[in-house]
């Protein structure tokens, strides 16, 4: 008897809106693959993105392009010469990393050559807004010790920088500009973020046009993520970047994920780790990069109004390891 797949697609609510600079959502749409061998099972959930040319149907399409190879038997290092880095890639990576462990009684983190996970704080997101609803978002998560201000819109940034800042005093504050600043006004966001004590920019201008950031003067560390995507991206980001952002849509599943982490420190970035808006089931295979990041940003069952069952455990901004049965 082989492997059988099967591919579902699930919509979660989000409380509230979650808003940044290209955009609303009222509800994450995530796609689930399930490998089934015998007793085992493993599972594995990514998030179609638009910004990077992906929808649902088609992500459902590409893995259904390889269920043959997949039922067969596929591993994962075939695999990632199989598809490309992305969203679908994703799904089938973490489920052939979670019917693995399933398989063998052997945890994940262990196969990963990581001794044991630990419980670690992730930061929060405030999403983008006028100045005084932002304030008085970030004044009621003003407890959590991490706190990741959404900005990038047209004008306004400024404003919302001193105002998030005054109503969270003691919070360590990350920018995410989601490529929404541009050439002219990249400086004067980036020294409004110094001034207020930001301890991170992400991504303040679009992934094709962010050679300016050579000219500029780092006045606060900056974070790519819509420039990175796996170790192919690398390179060209030596000298823009102090950072990167890790995500396992983007790299096409945590298989390349540990390679680009790799990569990334031995040439000197920082790593966060980070998410699309999904379930504990996203978030999971995440935490095994959890130890080597000097920011994890896996808040997104936080945003949604439900979260699978066997869900991750959030104390705070506290999140503990996953339970075998939610994955790995």
């Amino acid at each position: 008897m082989g492997t059988a797949m099967a591919v579902a697609v699930e919509r979660f609510p989000i409380a509230g809106r979650f808003i940044i600079a290209r955009g609303a959502r009222t509800e994450a749409v995530v796609v689930t693959v399930t490998l089934k061998d015998g007793a085992a099972e493993g599972r594995g959930e990514c998030v179609p993105y638009a910004r990077y040319g992906e929808t649902v149907d088609g992500v459902v399409a590409t893995i259904e392009s390889v269920r043959d190879a997949v039922e067969g038997g596929l591993d994962r290092a075939s695999l990632q010469t199989l598809l490309p880095a992305g969203a679908a890639r994703n799904a089938l990576d973490c489920a052939l990393w979670d019917l693995e462990a399933k398989r063998s009684r052997v945890p994940a983190h262990v196969s990963a050559g990581i001794d044991r996970l630990p419980t670690v704080t992730t930061a929060y997101t405030i999403s983008l807004d006028t100045p005084d609803a932002m304030a008085e978002a970030a004044a009621k998560a003003s407890t959590r010790p991490i706190l990741k201000i959404k900005l990038g819109a047209s004008e306004g940034d400024v404003e919302r920088i001193a105002a998030v800042r005054a109503a969270a005093p003691d919070a360590t504050l990350i920018a995410d500009a989601n490529e929404g600043w541009t050439a002219e006004n990249v400086q004067r966001h980036l020294d409004a973020c110094a001034r207020a004590g930001f301890t991170l920019v992400e991504q303040p201008l679009p992934a094709a046009a962010d050679e300016v950031l050579r000219q500029v003067e780092r006045s606060v560390p900056l974070c790519a993520d819509e420039s990175v995507h796996d170790r192919k991206s690398l390179d060209r980001l030596v000298g823009l970047y102090d950072a990167i952002n890790i995500k396992l849509d983007k790299t096409g599943g945590l298989t390349e994920a540990l390679a680009l982490a790799d990569a990334a420190q031995a040439k000197g970035f920082a790593l966060m780790i980070g998410c699309m808006v999904g379930t504990s089931l996203a978030m999971a295979p995440a935490l095994l990069l959890a130890p080597r990041a000097r920011f994890v940003d896996l808040d997104g069952p936080l945003l949604l109004a439900r979260d699978r069952e066997n869900g991750l455990v959030y104390d705070g901004s506290r999140v503990q390891p996953p339970s075998p049965a939610l994955w790995g």
